[in-house]
């Protein structure tokens, strides 16, 4: 990754706990994560996103209309590779620059389909303070004002962001600081999702 990229990333966690940067990774990688998503769903590997965790996970499409898939350990092809180390990149700096303790990635595909939203959430569980850094990493192709879709971030001075869904944006923030949502799109919204945990105690 270019270097202003990976400063752009860092500096704008440091100063706002947020950051949206552009055309992060070369448009031919991100289409073929997209592809690799679309081709995910098609053969039927994604599930339904649910709310909680273990026993008491369940499935609310009033709140959230996505469905997933989870990266497996190892990449799949040159394409996740090339992500993973986009992330594995921005763990470093992070690290270094802001000492986030910052240790391992967990991450899946999200494909929202038309119409599909995702209500007002944190992406911290209550009893479980391990996830410090939310990235997200859109792999849409061609996204227009008039498609939706947009991340709304909720911000402390009780304004709001809302940041298109571009094939290469990277938005990365704070997991305990940020309300944020999903709007519906008008078309199918595809996104690489992830979250940076700290080590557990």
């Amino acid at each position: 990754m270019p270097n202003e990229v990976m400063h752009a990333l860092v500096a704008g966690i440091a100063d706002r706990g947020y950051a949206v940067v552009h055309a992060t990774l070369p448009l031919a990688i991100i289409g073929d994560l997209r592809e690799r998503a679309l081709a995910l769903d098609g053969a039927g590997a994604m599930m339904l996103g649910g709310v909680g965790r273990g026993a008491a996970r369940s499935e609310h499409a009033d709140v959230r209309g996505d469905r997933l898939a989870w990266l497996a350990d190892q990449p799949r092809d040159a394409a996740e590779a090339a992500a993973l180390a986009l992330f594995e990149e921005l763990r470093g700096a992070c690290n270094l620059s802001l000492m986030l303790g910052l240790f391992e990635f967990e991450s899946h595909y999200a494909l929202f389909p038309p119409g599909a939203a995702y209500a007002r959430h944190r992406d911290r569980f209550r009893d479980d303070d391990a996830r410090v850094l939310s990235c997200v990493l859109y792999l849409n192709d061609d996204w227009q004002p008039g498609d939706g879709g947009a991340l709304r971030l909720h911000l402390h001075d009780g304004d709001a962001l809302e940041i298109p869904p571009a094939g290469g944006t990277l938005v990365a923030f704070l997991s305990q600081a940020f309300d944020h949502e999903v709007l519906p799109a008008r078309r199918t919204r595809i996104a690489l999702t992830g979250w940076f945990r700290r080590r557990a105690p």
